[in-house]
This record gives C-alpha cells, sequence and structure tokens, in this order.
C-alpha cells in the first residue's frame, strides 16, 4: 500500500520517483499513475512545470465560464482574447499529440514491438507509458519495455525535447500577450476565481480535456486488460 501511494503520489507531479515496479501493478493500479502524468502533471496546483501547465486549464474554465454567461472571459484582470486562446489550446494539445502520435508510431513498427515484455494491452499499456513520462518530463517507466533499442533511443529523445519545448512556447507567446494588456477593474460581471464554483469548474475542466485526449488509448490498455483479467477469473 505505501509503495502504491508512494508511486501514485510522485508521478501525479513531474518527479518521476519510484519505489516499485510500476510495470507489476494490476491493469488500473497502472492506470492511475498513467493517467495523472497524461493530466498535465497539474495535481498538488501544478508542481514545477506543471504550474504553467495548470494556468493554461484556468484560462480553459474562465473562458467556459464568460461562454456560459455571456461575458467576455478575463483573469487577473486582463480580457482573455482570440489569440490567448489560440495559444491555450495549441499549449493543451501539443503534449498529447505527441504522446499518441509516438505511440501509434511505435506500434506500428516490428522492431518497437519486438522488444515488448509483455504482448497484447499490457505491451500497448508499456508503450504508452514510455511516450507519457518522457513527453511529461516525468522520468519513470514501466520496466517490462526495453528502450536501449535505436528506435526508442531516437523516439523518446525527440518526443522529450518536442515535450518541454513546443510546449514552453505557447505559454511564453500567452505570457507576453498578457503582460502588454491593460489591467481593468472588476465589475458586476467579473467571475470570481477563488470560490468552491470556480474550483469545481476547473477541476472538472481538467478531467473532461484529458478523457478526451487520452480515454480512447486508455481504453486499449489499461482497461481492455482489466476487463480481460475479470473474464479469465
Amino acid at each position: 500500500t505505501d509503495s502504491v501511494l508512494f508511486n501514485t503520489t510522485a508521478t501525479a507531479t513531474s518527479t518521476g520517483a519510484i519505489n516499485s515496479t510500476s510495470d507489476s501493478y494490476l491493469p488500473l493500479g497502472g492506470l492511475v499513475p498513467l493517467w495523472l502524468m497524461q493530466l498535465g502533471e497539474v495535481v498538488y496546483g501544478g508542481i514545477g512545470s506543471g504550474f504553467y501547465g495548470m494556468m493554461l486549464f484556468v484560462l480553459v474554465a474562465v473562458f467556459v465560464a464568460g461562454l456560459m454567461v455571456g461575458r467576455t472571459p478575463e483573469y487577473l484582470g486582463k480580457k482573455i482574447e482570440t489569440f490567448d486562446m489560440k495559444m491555450v489550446a495549441l499549449g493543451i494539445l501539443v503534449t498529447p499529440a505527441i504522446i499518441l502520435l509516438g505511440t501509434a508510431v511505435a506500434v506500428l513498427i516490428p522492431h518497437a514491438t519486438s522488444v515488448l515484455g509483455n504482448p497484447g494491452p499490457h505491451g500497448f499499456t508499456e508503450i504508452l507509458y514510455a511516450f507519457s513520462s518522457v513527453a511529461n518530463n516525468n522520468g519513470s517507466a514501466m520496466g517490462g519495455l526495453t528502450v536501449t533499442s535505436t528506435f526508442y533511443q531516437v523516439a523518446t529523445g525527440l518526443a522529450m525535447l518536442m515535450g518541454r519545448f513546443w510546449f514552453a512556447l505557447p505559454v511564453m507567446a500567452l505570457a507576453g500577450s498578457m503582460v502588454m494588456k491593460k489591467k481593468i477593474p472588476p465589475n458586476l460581471g467579473t467571475l470570481p476565481t477563488h470560490t468552491p464554483l470556480f474550483i469545481t469548474l476547473l477541476i472538472g475542466t481538467v478531467i473532461l480535456v484529458s478523457a478526451l485526449n487520452f480515454l480512447p488509448a486508455l481504453s486499449l490498455g489499461p482497461l481492455i486488460e482489466h476487463f480481460i483479467l475479470i473474464h479469465t477469473h
């Protein structure tokens, strides 16, 4: 129990420290740290590089709330405009695109699948976990996948490079845009971002965006493996 708690807690941040083998967990046990990475490592308020990931989700939540009440969204006295939301969308989607594209390429190449320690859905989970870890700057891994081959050395290196810098570019552009704007005073239409209502909206936004991005891939890996395990026992 302590090992599972430690692995889950550490993997949810960009720490990547583990004290037990993630590859030995049951399907749902491996799903939890995998999914927490795919959230963008924004749990606990976004420790380390997860902070600006959390800020992107905050702006999405503010934007959605503005659409629901029919007002121009604003955050910290700055209006959220078209360019800002384009950068937010790019920042949120670039990491999932790297993870899913890398995983898709890996499962199509025989050399990449030949080094799997386990066949079937668990092997797919190992590949998905590897690209999720490197793209999110995590560092943890499932030991069943041998990543010393040329393909994984190159592919995970590129995923790590793009996952860090391609993600940072739209965030820096967004920061520059926000700095240049004049601050406007709060009014009756300003959405308070310190209330339980907004916190609930923010949590829902994080979960929904992650589910839309990764639920199909997770269904092919740990989820289907879980149901196979139930059926065979």
